[in-house]
């Protein structure tokens, strides 16, 4: 789903949060409190309106990219305590209770999510590759996403075993979110020299390509009625941008300076733009309804690190912002029944670059 959903690889994106944690310290002392911490609750700042009853759920590390259940019993999330580490895949009940990792602890790893009949749960890893920590990006020359070209997605059980491969092209396939009724897996893969859009069935098999344009496509989610694919876009326009684009794909990197939301039908037609803000706009996410989108965008700094959430009518009409706090909010997803949003923030926070997830009531 950043780089998606960030880390998101891309791995949407990978982890946008890193967009919000340039020069942060490690934070493993405040990562060991995590599975001992009991979720904190609290009041929402004032002008969060939508939302009520702000509950943390983790303590220290970098927490991001939690998924919902189908049933919103559990959750599924990435963390790493340190710096140095690479995340790993974990679940834990919707109070914060139970955390327990669920990929193999090798490799890294991103963008896991549930199955709807809570019998399985993917994510993409590199574990392919060997058990080690691939390097990280070289930012000298500036924030970059590495597209880890190892990343393949994979099929678990719940617990983490019976693992099963389901893509095996080099060239980083990651991002992968499911269906309401289970039967398609949506994702991003550089898998023909560019980064689209593709839909599977959930065995991996039928493989179809769903975006052409020249540029970054990923992080994409389907509406609740599986009609409409949400997704975060670049497309580079001039011929400055599209020689950088291309040298930086060369390489297996992004710049993630610039994305808008995008809406299509599930099948790649009639792909329209749903913001213009020549901003970081990500994670975007259907509202259970069909008609808002939800989604995280540095749009009133665009040069800045300060993410907030924001909702937006499918047409574009209506933007109104959800979060206020002046660090890090993204990765929002709603309840099944939209009564509850959980997304990761830097608010909070004991150590510098901290990102911990956090859950509440949404209020209409």
């Amino acid at each position: 789903m950043t780089s998606g959903r960030i880390r998101g690889s891309a791995a949407g994106a990978l982890l946008f949060v890193a967009v919000g944690l340039a020069a942060s310290v490690p934070v493993l002392t405040a990562a060991r409190r995590q599975a001992q911490s009991a979720p904190a609750q609290g009041p929402a700042l004032p002008e969060e309106k939508h939302l009520r009853n702000v509950r943390q759920l983790t303590f220290g590390g970098e927490n991001a990219e939690a998924y919902f259940s189908a049933d919103d019993k559990q959750v599924i999330y990435q963390f790493r305590p340190d710096t140095h580490s690479c995340d790993q895949i974990y679940t834990m009940n919707v109070d914060g209770s139970n955390k327990r990792m669920v990929s193999s602890g090798g490799g890294r790893t991103t963008c896991g999510y549930f199955f709807p009949d809570g019998k399985h749960i993917i994510y993409a890893s590199t574990r392919g590759a060997g058990p080690a920590c691939p390097p990280p990006p070289d930012w000298s020359r500036g924030y970059v996403w590495k597209l880890y070209p190892e990343y393949d997605i994979y099929k678990a059980k719940p617990d983490g075993s019976d693992v099963q491969r389901l893509t095996g092209t080099f060239g980083y396939d990651a991002e992968a979110t499911i269906s309401r009724d289970g039967k398609t897996i949506v994702f991003t893969s550089l898998r023909d020299g560019d980064l689209d859009i593709y839909t599977m069935d959930a065995e991996g098999k039928n493989v179809r390509r769903l975006t052409n344009e020249l540029g970054y496509d990923g992080g994409p989610y389907f509406s609740a009625d599986g009609k409409k694919i949400v997704y975060r876009a670049y497309h580079p326009e001039t011929p400055e941008e599209v020689a950088d684009y291309k040298e930086l794909l060369r390489t297996y990197e992004l710049h993630p300076r610039r994305f808008e939301i995008f809406v299509m039908n599930a099948d790649g037609t009639k792909r329209r733009q749903i913001t213009h803000f020549g901003a970081a706009s990500f994670a975007p996410f259907f509202h259970p309804d069909g008609k808002r989108i939800i989604f995280s965008s540095n749009r009133l700094d665009p040069k800045g690190r300060n993410f907030d959430l924001y909702v937006i009518n499918e047409d574009g009409t209506g933007l109104e912002q959800v979060t206020f706090d002046p660090q890090f909010d993204a990765f929002p997803m709603f309840s099944s029944d939209g009564k509850m949003l959980i997304w990761a923030a830097n608010r909070n926070g004991k150590e510098r670059g901290e990102t911990n997830i956090f859950i509440a009531d949404w209020v209409d």
